[in-house]
């Protein structure tokens, strides 16, 4: 049956956008706890607050979630496990600008494997969106100075930063591939709690060798954004998306993520929105509306 697009494209804006207000905590909070901690406590959280939820639906798709047990780890691992966690470690050893433009491999790999995989067809529309969306995605990262790109110096964190871009491809895909027979309630209550387990002894072994930290307000303030908005919500939304738009075109918008993440850093940290942030804003509008056209059949 074939989604709704209007429907689809709302829900991985809306993804994207609270996704934009978890990179600005995750450099708000990058000194006042470690990486594998933050990661480990908002996804405990979003497992505690989700799994009474979807209990039921897990029970009854019980077989359903073990036959395809193989799947669901590799999805658990990649979108919950890993990305976010190396998402918080690049964010200690490498310059934001970095992270904006490695950030920006995403949705290139999301429509490379969505090609091999679910054999969506690359139209040279889609292409060319591709390339305008990059554009303008580059425009703004750079702040529209050419010598900031030519004068970048890449580091550790700008590698596990690449790494984090295509395991959250790896995620988008297997997403669209969910079985019919599992909920999916049932599906993302399973990849959070496979997810989650194995942060627990990992974040536990941090905090023997990390700085000691403090559960302060403000901490938990991030936590529970993170844990509730930036994980359960955000993770409906964009699985719905996906459902309904397709990995390839969902993952189009996470684009959009500077620009809201600008937005936020003015509204929040007085950082000014130049001509610039407009700019790119444009190309990216264009091209995410290019690439995204409903595509004739090959």
């Amino acid at each position: 049956m074939p989604g709704n697009r209007p429907l689809g494209f709302l829900f991985a804006l809306l993804a994207v956008t609270i996704w934009s207000g978890n990179f600005l905590i995750a450099s708000g909070f990058v000194n006042d706890i470690p990486p594998v901690t933050l990661a480990a406590l908002r996804w405990v959280t979003a497992t505690a607050v989700f799994l009474p939820f979807a209990r039921r639906d897990m029970q009854r798709d019980m077989q359903a979630l073990l036959d395809n047990r193989w799947e669901l780890l590799v999805a658990a691992v990649t979108g919950v496990t890993l990305f976010n966690t190396l998402v918080y470690v690049s964010a200690r050893t490498t310059e934001a600008v970095n992270m904006a433009l490695f950030a920006s491999t995403t949705p290139v790999f999301v429509v490379i494997l969505a090609r091999i995989f679910l054999k969506e067809r690359i139209s040279l529309l889609r292409g060319a969106g591709l390339v305008i969306a990059i554009a303008g995605m580059l425009a703004i990262a750079t702040r529209g100075s050419l010598g900031v790109l030519l004068h970048m110096t890449f580091r550790a964190g700008d590698l596990v930063m690449l790494l984090a871009g295509f395991l959250w491809a790896v995620y988008s895909i297997l997403v669209k591939r969910k079985p019919a027979a599992v909920s999916r309630n049932a599906y993302l209550g399973a990849t959070f709690l496979l997810g989650t387990l194995p942060l627990i002894p990992a974040a536990l072994l941090e905090n023997c060798f990390a700085p000691a930290w403090t559960l302060t307000p403000a901490v938990l303030g991030a936590v529970l954004y993170i844990g509730i908005l930036a994980s359960l919500v955000a993770f409906f939304l964009w699985n719905s998306a996906i459902m309904h738009i397709g990995p390839g075109n969902a993952a189009l918008f996470q684009y959009f993520m500077p620009v809201f993440s600008g937005i936020g850093a003015w509204f929040l940290l007085g950082q000014p929105v130049t001509t610039v942030h407009g700019v790119g804003f444009v190309l990216i509008f264009s091209g995410v509306v290019m690439a995204t056209r409903p595509q004739r059949p090959a």
